[in-house]
């Protein structure tokens, strides 16, 4: 009778705790031989030759993520430079129309003081705040009033001549209606021959005129008008204004001539106020009472 034996279900061989010490052993011994001597250097190159490949392709997306960030951070960097470089273009473009608008000034604020120094009458420098909106009279409203000693009737110059004449003040602003104006009259002469005349704001924009001409009168286009100093408000020798033309009627008998103002309150921002001495007579005469209750 044939004896049966135990069926071995697994195979059994060197026991785990057996292996890991054997292992650890060879561990240590790699490390020591690795140390001490390079004998493991071309299995170290060649296997880090064949990971090399495995190793960009696991990299590969956090290199694309980078590639990525770098592409959006210059493109975010150069649009920033880019509206930096726009908005300083657009400072130095402003600072250089601010200089030459300084410059211009200050110019015209030289040839204010030379003007200043030639007219012996005391002066206040003034500066537009601005121009009435009226199509009907031509004002400008400026920074000073009679805390700086400005009084209605004072005539107002530039460089090139009479402006106007003030003919509203408060405490600090005044109110000047210009030589065009309707309201405006002043007694000129001419300055070849010495004819003494009364100019008046024009109809025409821009002008002004010398009515109630005879026929005959010695006064041509070019010639110069010139301040007479009668009546005591305008001083004498100031330019007023150059002859365009010269309308004779002969039916009537009269003439009549236009002539363009030879300041240019339009191009400025500031100007002299002389400080002459304004009485009620003074106004009467000049007719300025008038013009400003009407402004009024």
């Amino acid at each position: 009778m044939q004896e049966t034996g135990t069926i071995r279900l697994f195979k059994r061989g060197p026991t785990a705790e057996l292996r890991l010490f054997v292992l650890t052993l060879l561990a240590v011994a790699l490390l020591v031989v690795d140390a001490r001597w390079a004998v493991l250097d071309p299995a170290r190159q060649a296997m880090s030759v064949a990971l090399y490949p495995f190793q960009r392709l696991m990299l590969a997306p956090r290199d694309a993520v980078e590639h990525f960030n770098d592409w959006k951070d210059a493109a975010s960097l150069a649009r920033s430079e880019k509206e930096a470089l726009q908005r300083q273009r657009i400072e130095l473009a402003q600072l250089s129309t601010h200089a030459a608008q300084l410059a211009t000034e200050n110019e015209q604020l030289r040839r204010l003081l030379k003007v200043a120094d030639e007219v012996t009458q005391p002066s206040v420098a003034v500066e537009v705040l601005y121009e009435p909106p009226n199509a009907f009279s031509h004002h400008l409203i400026f920074n000073k009033g009679s805390s700086s000693g400005i009084r209605p009737g004072m005539p107002l110059i530039d460089e090139g001549g009479i402006v106007g004449q003030i003919v509203r003040v408060t405490p600090f602003t005044s109110e000047a209606a210009l030589l065009t104006d309707d309201k405006v009259s002043i007694p000129v002469q001419v300055l070849r021959n010495g004819l003494r005349l009364i100019a008046f704001g024009g109809n025409v924009s821009g002008k002004v005129e010398v009515r109630y001409l005879t026929a005959n009168v010695d006064i041509v286009p070019g010639d110069t008008l010139i301040t007479s100093g009668i009546g005591g408000l305008f001083p004498a020798g100031l330019s007023v204004a150059s002859v365009d033309t010269v309308s004779r009627d002969p039916a009537t008998g009269f003439a009549l001539a236009e002539a363009t103002p030879l300041s240019h309150p339009e191009r400025h921002r500031h100007f002299l106020v002389l400080l002459v001495d304004v009485s009620p007579q003074d106004l009467e005469q000049e007719g300025l009472k008038h013009g400003t209750q009407a402004g009024q």
